[in-house]
C-alpha cells in the first residue's frame, strides 16, 4: 500500500513538472490565473462540468486580467477539455489524480476523495498569485485585487475554521513537493479533504492579519485572512434578503451546502433564492442549447399521454360495471390499494428524475407540473379515481412555489413563517384527499370490478351498454 502511494505521487510529480513547464513555454503568459479543478466520479460530474463552464465564462465577461485554468484530471472526457479551450478560452492542464491516504479514516465522506488534486495549484509556478475557486461560486464583480495578497490567504467562514472555496496561493514546486510528502507521511486531515489538508498545513491562518489591498498595486508576502465578502455563504442571503456584509467587498457568493440543494438545480429555485441568480448567469453566458431538445421531447410525450388517456377514458371506463357483489380474496383489496398509492407516488417522482437537472427553473417546474399532470391522468383512468383529490398534492406544490417566490418578503424569517403557515393550512386538506381516494378505491374493490371469476363473463349494466 505504501509502495503503491510512493510511486502515485511521483507520477503525479512528475505530470506536474511536465504541464510547469510546458506552461512556462508558452508565448503569451499573464501573471495571474483563477484556476479551477474537475476530476470524474460522481454522480454529479456532468453539473459540476457546467457549474465550471458557467464560472469561468462570468469571470471572462468581466474582463478579469488573469488566465481562466482548469486542472482536469486525465480521465475527464476529452471533448470536455476541448470545449473548455475552444469555447471558453480556459487553459486545461491534465493532471493524474492524487491518491487519497485518508480514506481509510472513519468519518471520511467519499465525495471528498479527490479533492486534493487541488493542491495541484502550487505547481502552476508559471503565475505569481493563482486564485483558487470551487465552481459553485458566483461572482458579483471583479476580484482582481486578490493577486496582491501573500503567500497563502483564505476566508474564514467558520469562526475557526476557514474555507476552501476560494483561497489565493504562490505557486512553487517547494510547497508542492511538501504537501506531496506530507500525504505520503500521513498528515493530520480532520475531514480527509483538502479543506482539512489545508488548514492543517497552514495552522497560523486564524491569528494572521486582514487582507487590504495596498493602493499603489503592490504584493504582500506572508499568510493573509481575506474579508468575509470573498466568500459571502448563501446561507448568511436567507436570513435578511439581502447582502450585508459589512468587512470587505460584497464580491463572492459560495454555497457550502448539500450537494443537492447547489444554485445549479432547477428546483433549487424558489426554494433557495439565490438559484435563479446562478441560471441568470448561466443564461447570459452559456445558454441552455444542449437541455432544451430534451425538455421539448418530454413536453410533446405528456401532451401525447394526456390525450390518449383522455380518449380512451370511455373504453376504460367499462370497466366499472354492476354485477353481484361477493367477496374478494383481502390480499388482492391490499395489492390494488398499494398499486394504486405506488402510481399516484410515481407520477409526483418520476418525472423529476427526467428533467436534465441543469435546466433553467423557469422551463424545468412547468415540465414537471405537466408531467405529474400527464402521469395523474393515467393513474386516474387506471384506477378509477376522482382527479381532484389525485392531484391535490400538484396543487399544493404550485401553491408553495408561489409563497416562495413572493419578492417583497421583508426578511428571511418571514418567508420561512408563511412557507411554514402555508404548509399547515394545507395539511388537513391533503389528509382529506387521501381519505378521499381511499374511499374511492374501496368502493371500487367493492364493486369488484377488476376481479371477475374465472371463465365468467361481466354482465354490463344498462350505462355502460351505450358503450
Amino acid at each position: 500500500m505504501e509502495i503503491k502511494l510512493r510511486l502515485g505521487l511521483l507520477a503525479a510529480l512528475l505530470l506536474a513538472l511536465a504541464a510547469a513547464a510546458a506552461e512556462a513555454a508558452t508565448t503569451e503568459r499573464r501573471r495571474h490565473a483563477y484556476a479551477a479543478m474537475m476530476y470524474m466520479g460522481t454522480p454529479r460530474d456532468y453539473e459540476f462540468y457546467v457549474a465550471t463552464r458557467v464560472m469561468m465564462r462570468s469571470l471572462a465577461r468581466l474582463h478579469v486580467d488573469a488566465d481562466l485554468v482548469v486542472i482536469a484530471s486525465v480521465d475527464v472526457p476529452v471533448r470536455w477539455a476541448q470545449t473548455l479551450q475552444e469555447e471558453d478560452g480556459v487553459k486545461v492542464i491534465r493532471v493524474e489524480n492524487l491518491k487519497n491516504p485518508y480514506e481509510n479514516q472513519q468519518n471520511f465522506n467519499i465525495r471528498f476523495k479527490l479533492t486534493l488534486n487541488k493542491l495541484y495549484a502550487w505547481s502552476l509556478i508559471s503565475y505569481d498569485r493563482v486564485v483558487m475557486l470551487d465552481s459553485d461560486n458566483i461572482f458579483l464583480q471583479r476580484t482582481d485585487e486578490l493577486f496582491q495578497c501573500g503567500q497563502f490567504c483564505a476566508v474564514f467562514i467558520n469562526p475557526c475554521i476557514f474555507h476552501t472555496g476560494l483561497f489565493v496561493l504562490q505557486p512553487s514546486m517547494d510547497v508542492f513537493k511538501n504537501m506531496l510528502h506530507e500525504l505520503e507521511t500521513g498528515r493530520e486531515n480532520p475531514d480527509g479533504a483538502d479543506q482539512g489538508f489545508l488548514a492543517s498545513y497552514f495552522p497560523d491562518l486564524l491569528d494572521g492579519p486582514m487582507f487590504h489591498p495596498p493602493t499603489n498595486g503592490t504584493k504582500l508576502y506572508g499568510t493573509y485572512r481575506l474579508p468575509l465578502g470573498y466568500q459571502m455563504d448563501a446561507s448568511y442571503y436567507y436570513l435578511k434578503l439581502r447582502w450585508s456584509i459589512p468587512c470587505g467587498p460584497n464580491s463572492v457568493i459560495t454555497f457550502p451546502s448539500a450537494p443537492w440543494l447547489k444554485p445549479w438545480y432547477w428546483w433549487s429555485w424558489p426554494v433557495l433564492p439565490l438559484g435563479l441568480s446562478w441560471h441568470e448567469r448561466r443564461r447570459k453566458n452559456l445558454g441552455y442549447g444542449s437541455e432544451l431538445p430534451i425538455l421539448l421531447i418530454q413536453a410533446v410525450m405528456y401532451i401525447g399521454i394526456i390525450a390518449v388517456t383522455r380518449l380512451a377514458r370511455p373504453s376504460l371506463s367499462k370497466l366499472c360495471y354492476n354485477r353481484r357483489p361477493e367477496k374478494i380474496i383481502a390480499i388482492l383489496h391490499n395489492t390494488l390499494k398499494v398499486a394504486a398509492f405506488w402510481s399516484i407516488f410515481a407520477a409526483y417522482t418520476v418525472p423529476f428524475f427526467l428533467i436534465p437537472r441543469t435546466v433553467h427553473p423557469l422551463l424545468g417546474w412547468p415540465i414537471y407540473v405537466l408531467g405529474v399532470a400527464s402521469l395523474s391522468s393515467v393513474v386516474i383512468n387506471v384506477f378509477l379515481l376522482p382527479p381532484l383529490p389525485v392531484l391535490t398534492v400538484l396543487l399544493g406544490i404550485l401553491g408553495s412555489l408561489f409563497v416562495m417566490a413572493f419578492p417583497w418578503y421583508s426578511d428571511g424569517v418571514i418567508r420561512a413563517l408563511v412557507v411554514f403557515a402555508y404548509a399547515f393550512s394545507c395539511a388537513p386538506i391533503a389528509w382529506a384527499s387521501l381519505m378521499k381516494v381511499t374511499g374511492s378505491l374501496q368502493n371500487l374493490l367493492e364493486r369488484e370490478a377488476f376481479f371477475p371469476r374465472l371463465g365468467e363473463s361481466p354482465q354490463l349494466s344498462e350505462f355502460n351498454k351505450l358503450y
